[in-house]
C-alpha cells in the first residue's frame, strides 16, 4: 500500500554540498557525504540526491561520488542530475542507485522514459520538472538550465505525458518556494497531483514540519522532500543535519478512509 514519505534532499554542485534560495546563489554547507553518514543514523525514508551543475556543465554524472554515497546509504536513493542518455541510466543502476531521475533531457526527449523503464522498470523512473509562474503570464511554466530557461509547457501536460511515456512517479520542484521556507506551494500542487495516476513527490518550501503535515494531511498519499529544513537549524540557518524523530513522524504520518487516524496531538514546530 502506497503511503506518504519524508524524503531529505541534498543538492550536490561540483561535489560540494550547496543550498540554494530559488535556484539562485548556491551556499557551500558542507559535505555530501558526511551528511548521508548522519541520514542514516536517523533513519531517513528516503534520500534524493541532485547534481545541480551537471546538466549546465554539460558532464556526465559524477559517478564516483553517486558511488560512494550508493555504497554508504541505508535508505533508497534517487540521484538525478546530467542524465540524458540510456547508458547512463545502466550505469547509475549498477552503482546501486535505486531510482534515476530524469529532469532537463525530457523536454526534448520524453522517449527517454520508455528506455529508463525498460532499464530499471517504471517505479524507478522519476520525471522531474523545475516549476515557477511566468513573468509574463503569471501562471505556471516548466524551466530548464536551473530555471533560467523557459519552455512555455504547462506543468498539468507535461506531468501527463511523462506518465504515460513511462515515468513512475513525478517530482515537482517549486523554484519560487526554492530554499524560501515559507510552506509548499500548494495550489501547484493540487493543479498537478489533479492529471496523475503515479506517484508524487513536491519539492520547494518546507520551513516546518507543519508544512509537511499540510501536505500529507490534503494530498495523502505523496513524497514530501525538503532540502533546508533538514540541513539548517534555528533562524540563523547553522548548518545542522536533522530529521523527524520517530514519535514526529508518528505524528506527521496520516492515512486514508476508514484508515486514517485522527491525530489529537499538535504537530510540532
Amino acid at each position: 500500500m502506497l503511503r506518504s514519505r519524508v524524503i531529505a534532499c541534498l543538492l550536490v554542485q561540483r561535489g560540494r554540498l550547496v543550498k540554494t534560495v530559488r535556484f539562485a546563489n548556491p551556499v557551500y554547507v558542507g559535505d555530501p557525504l558526511n551528511a548521508v553518514r548522519l541520514f542514516n543514523e536517523k533513519q531517513v525514508d528516503e534520500l534524493l540526491v541532485l547534481d545541480i551543475s551537471a546538466s549546465g556543465d554539460r558532464r556526465d554524472p559524477d559517478y564516483e561520488l553517486i558511488q560512494k554515497l550508493a555504497a554508504m546509504c541505508r535508505m533508497p536513493f534517487c540521484y538525478g542530475g546530467g542524465i540524458n542518455r540510456p547508458e547512463q541510466i545502466e550505469r547509475l543502476v549498477a552503482l546501486g542507485v535505486e531510482k534515476v531521475a530524469v529532469g532537463a533531457a525530457l523536454v526534448r526527449d520524453r522517449h527517454l522514459l520508455a528506455a529508463a523503464a525498460s532499464v530499471v522498470g517504471s517505479q524507478s523512473v522519476v520525471a522531474v520538472m523545475d516549476v515557477k509562474r511566468s513573468a509574463c503570464t503569471d501562471d505556471y511554466e516548466v524551466f530548464i538550465n536551473n530555471g533560467l530557461e523557459a519552455t512555455g509547457i504547462d506543468p498539468c501536460v507535461f506531468a501527463d505525458q511523462c506518465q504515460n511515456e513511462g515515468a513512475g512517479e513525478i517530482l515537482v520542484n517549486s523554484i519560487d518556494h526554492d530554499g524560501v521556507m515559507d510552506g509548499y506551494d500548494l495550489e501547484l500542487i493540487e493543479r498537478v497531483r489533479g492529471v496523475l495516476r503515479i506517484p508524487m513527490t513536491v519539492l520547494g518550501g518546507a520551513g516546518s514540519l507543519r508544512d509537511i503535515k499540510r501536505v500529507f494531511e490534503r494530498f495523502y498519499p505523496i513524497g514530501a522532500a525538503a532540502g533546508s529544513l533538514f540541513v539548517f537549524k534555528g533562524r540563523f540557518k547553522a548548518v545542522l543535519i536533522n530529521y523527524p524523530s520517530p514519535h514526529d513522524m508518528e505524528l506527521l504520518h496520516v492515512r486514508s478512509g476508514s484508515d486514517r487516524v485522527e491525530e489529537q496531538q499538535q504537530c510540532p514546530v
